[in-house]
């Protein structure tokens, strides 16, 4: 099961428009979001640094550790989310492992990248 196929039949869906912002760096983050259709680009210091497209999530470090946004998110194309707040969030990582795992993967990975550019820059 991906997390694609995990919100697919969410009810709770919202839009954004291509160009339009979906949180700033430095707003509270108070939920994070999967990206069912479009795609997001996130920026840091108006430098795009990853493209987040279907199945996959954004918005989750600031959720996580209860910590203001690190990053701009903006969508690149007309966009459908699934938002999830806390509250969920503790349902879904305490009534499927797969999705903690999800979570700690994105995380890990987007980690891995951004040391990766450190060392290589």
């Amino acid at each position: 099961m991906d997390l694609l196929n995990m919100f697919r039949q969410s009810d709770d869906v919202v839009t954004f428009r291509a160009g339009e912002t979906i949180f700033h760096a430095g707003d509270s983050g108070n939920q994070m979001y999967v990206v069912l259709d479009g795609e997001v680009e996130i920026a840091l210091n108006n430098k795009v640094v990853e493209t987040v497209v279907p199945g996959e999530l954004l918005g989750e470090l600031a959720l996580v550790d209860q910590s203001p946004r690190s990053a701009d998110a903006i969508a690149r194309t007309d966009c459908r989310l699934v938002p999830i707040n806390e509250r969920r969030f503790l349902f879904l990582i305490q009534e499927t492992p797969y999705f903690a795992l999800q979570v700690m993967s994105v995380m890990a990975n987007r980690l891995r990248r951004r040391t990766q550019d450190a060392v290589g820059s």
